[in-house]
């Protein structure tokens, strides 16, 4: 008797609170990764562009970019979590736990911890906590994202409502982690490409990054494929060109990246993410489109790691909008028209 050897991934009803998955396919990354991963960004940040800033503050060698980490640990959940997605909603209490390097192998693993049907009846959101480890199974990042997911069969009946209760932010007594053994006394800021650093910013401060990234769909799609991502609503423009947008819809890690990537003008030193406290992708993005970007600073904390601070940030991304005037949400709340990304994160800088 033949069997379906094809699998279509997991719908809403799937799920179940404490549920545990174990996320294939463990990635070693290369070199090759990290190329590809600046040509598509053009990420500018010192300690990850060259070996030799980086151990000159007393890294083993040049750490692999943060989001290309998180993006990658991400991608081994899409298959089990959100291939059936109808949109990925927000993040939060995301810490970044240990560098990783060229020659780490990452794998993950997520655990469901809360379900609420939508009042429709076709879809439902899954809450996950997923982590990734290295080869020695030791964690280098942990996040909760909850993702709106179809249901397989509308008449099947509604799990019971958890919703999880999560931080608004990441504690700072938690940040740094893996930082202790840094020592920033020789980091050089005319090769970092500026002078300011920890103290020479205020909460309340917005700074536009002026510069603008245009995004193609070849771009996005080699970048998704990059993380090995498959959701299919990045993909398949024979489907999606019928479908609510009538395009293929821009991964919203991409512009997630691209605003990183843009806040080097402006944020030359805060040379590593060191959590994401939350985020919300607040409109859809699509190839052709412009991304520009301005970032707020929410707090400052001085770190116990040597010669270390950290910025709390607010950077809003948008799409064919400047960000000259700050665009952001109006007096009832509402976003401005163009915004797409509202990411709150802390970022690790030298005083």
């Amino acid at each position: 008797m033949a069997v379906n050897k094809t699998n279509t991934g997991k719908f809403f009803e799937d799920f179940g609170v404490g549920q545990v998955i174990q996320h294939a396919t463990p990635r070693t990354i290369t070199a090759g990764d990290v190329a590809l991963y600046t040509s598509l960004y053009g990420s500018r940040f010192a300690v990850q562009s060259s070996a030799e800033f980086a151990k000159s503050i007393a890294y083993p060698d040049a750490p692999i970019d943060d989001l290309l980490v998180f993006h990658v640990v991400f991608g081994k959940t899409v298959p089990d979590i959100s291939i059936n997605a109808v949109a990925n909603l927000g993040y939060a209490e995301c810490r970044f736990l240990k560098p990783v390097y060229v020659g780490d192998t990452l794998s993950a693993s997520s655990e469901v911890i809360g379900l609420k049907e939508n009042s429709n009846g076709k879809t439902g959101v899954v809450y996950v906590r997923s982590t990734g480890f290295n080869q020695r199974g030791e964690p280098v990042l942990a996040y909760v994202r909850w993702v709106m997911v179809r249901k397989q069969d509308g008449a099947s009946p509604a799990p019971d409502v958890v919703v999880p209760e999560l931080s608004d932010r990441v504690d700072p007594a938690e940040l740094g982690v893996g930082l202790s053994s840094l020592d920033v006394a020789r980091y050089d800021y005319g090769l970092s490409g500026s002078a300011h650093r920890f103290f020479d910013y205020e909460v309340g401060e917005k700074i536009d990054h002026v510069d603008a990234m245009t995004l193609e769909d070849a771009e996005h799609q080699i970048a998704t494929r990059l993380y090995q991502k498959t959701a299919k609503v990045h993909f398949n423009n024979f489907d999606q060109s019928k479908g609510r947008f009538g395009a293929r819809l821009v991964y919203g890690g991409v512009v997630i990246s691209l605003a990183r990537a843009l806040s080097f003008n402006g944020l030359a030193n805060a040379f590593h993410v060191a959590a994401i406290n939350g985020g919300q992708h607040v409109g859809p993005m699509f190839a052709g489109g412009t991304v520009f970007a301005w970032t707020e600073v929410l707090e400052t904390i001085e770190l116990s790691a040597r010669g270390l601070g950290a910025l709390r940030l607010r950077t809003i991304a948008t799409r064919d909008l400047p960000c000259l005037e700050f665009p952001d949400r109006d007096e009832n709340g509402a976003y401005k028209e163009g915004v797409i990304l509202d990411l709150d994160y802390w970022v690790v800088m030298p005083k």
